[in-house]
């Protein structure tokens, strides 16, 4: 009996991006494997610690690929948990090893699955761009993430208390920054001041995502208190054992602390 393949409702660009996904992902997987057999197999103790030292990083790399995933477009997503997991996988790849102390703070924000990728992609690019390029002359070196709705507009600003030796150009990441921002329907604003640089997203919300911001203010009215603070410690713990140079911060979502 012959069976027919149904086709997606799906775009044939968003059948490519998760066909380029697929791809990246067994890579990485291959990689992984083909690094950690070389390590069993190596009779030198610092040739194996250093192959195992690669081979941690390459699954920090995946964690953040599969952090960027695009969520399901046929349905609202909690964009600040979206993003959480996203700024906490870039930061263990990225900025632990630089010891920068990360910030993140959200209101409760559900955004369209395409709409709350596109804003990850905004966000990973200015940690990035702050990995390669800040530097932090004072002794606490931060970075912040946060995430506000203010009526019908989405608000999200990464600074930094670091410093570039050039004024802010615009490259290539800027420019798909900037392309990113556009399809979202808002803008970027760029700061820079003694204290360290600043970004800040501005863009409105869809029809739907104003009836989902809503009802949740509705229903955040209605428990008048949050959770108790002893389940916001709880899930702090699950966040990972690595969690000391991170910090949840003004959080108004129960959970985060």
């Amino acid at each position: 009996m012959i069976k027919h393949i149904v086709r997606s409702a799906n775009s044939d660009e968003s059948l490519l991006l998760r066909e380029l996904n697929h791809r990246i992902e067994n890579e990485l997987t291959s990689a992984i494997y083909t690094v950690s057999a070389k390590a069993m197999h190596s009779d030198n103790v610092a040739v194996k610690a250093a192959l195992l030292d690669v081979v941690d990083l390459l699954h920090q790399c995946a964690d953040v690929h599969r952090a960027q995933r695009m969520p399901d477009r046929g349905r609202l997503t909690d964009a600040a948990k979206y993003l959480q997991q996203l700024c906490l996988s870039i930061t263990k790849y990225r900025l632990n090893r630089l010891a920068i102390r990360f910030l993140f703070s959200t209101d409760d924000l559900r955004l369209e699955g395409t709409r709350c990728w596109k804003l990850g992609l905004i966000v990973s690019e200015l940690l990035t761009n702050t990995a390669r390029h800040a530097q932090f002359d004072a002794g606490n070196p931060e970075l912040r993430v946060e995430l506000k709705l203010a009526g019908s507009v989405v608000k999200c600003r990464v600074s930094d208390n670091g410093s570039a030796p050039e004024t802010i150009r615009r490259g290539r990441g800027l420019a798909i920054i900037g392309e990113l921002a556009s399809r979202l329907g808002g803008r970027v604003h760029t700061s820079c001041a003694a204290d360290g640089y600043s970004f800040l997203l501005t863009f409105p919300l869809t029809e739907a995502e104003q009836r989902a911001a809503g009802a949740a203010h509705a229903g955040l009215k209605q428990r008048k208190m949050g959770r108790p603070q002893r389940l916001q410690a709880s899930r702090a713990e699950n966040l990972g054992g690595w969690l000391g140079n991170v910090a949840l911060f003004g959080s108004k979502r129960p959970g985060l602390t």
